[in-house]
């Protein structure tokens, strides 16, 4: 029971690498698509209410988003094609605002994190959730969501990487105090 949390986040890892050999087989992907989702819910919520939780739980778990969220914006740039060039600059906006804060909690508090805000999981939930909402659509607009929220949040983490005496990796908000 101690590590099931871990291995709840090692499977994502697992699972996400094997979508990598699922790209042409629509169900298989999905399926793993959908057991990555639920993973990301049950690890954190396993750990907390088992009292589980760890630094290197933490580490695992981010790990495995990072892991899985380069994956499906690949994919999602390989199934869109040009049709996914207008949000390049925004993705590399995002990227380039997650290594800053990266490297200032480095600095700051001599650890690679990224914080558990309610805005980086509602980037996340709205990533999740936008190929999904596009294959039924056929819509890009459902992209949007995501590159406006992705962009606050991390400015939000800077932020918040900025003004914290400390680092606590569960903070909710920076609207929220510690």
């Amino acid at each position: 029971m101690k590590h099931t949390a871990n291995l709840i986040s090692l499977s994502r890892i697992v699972l996400t690498l094997c979508m990598l050999f699922s790209f042409s087989h629509v169900w298989l992907f999905t399926l793993l698509y959908l057991l990555c989702g639920l993973s990301d819910v049950l690890d954190g919520y396993i750990a907390r209410q088992t009292g589980t939780q760890s630094e290197f739980g933490a580490r695992l778990d981010t790990a495995a988003d990072l892991l899985f969220y380069t994956l499906i914006i690949v994919f999602t740039a390989i199934r869109l094609g040009q049709g996914t060039l207008v949000f390049l600059p925004w993705i590399i906006i995002i990227a380039l605002i997650r290594i800053a804060n990266a490297i200032i909690a480095a600095y700051k508090y001599h650890s690679w994190v990224m914080l558990h805000t309610w805005g980086n999981k509602l980037t996340g939930g709205l990533l999740f959730l936008a190929p999904p909402l596009y294959l039924i659509l056929q819509n890009p607009m459902v992209f949007w969501p995501v590159c406006i929220a992705g962009v606050l949040s991390s400015v939000e983490e800077g932020a918040i990487h900025l003004t914290s005496a400390q680092l606590n990796i569960d903070r909710q908000s920076i609207f929220k105090a510690e």
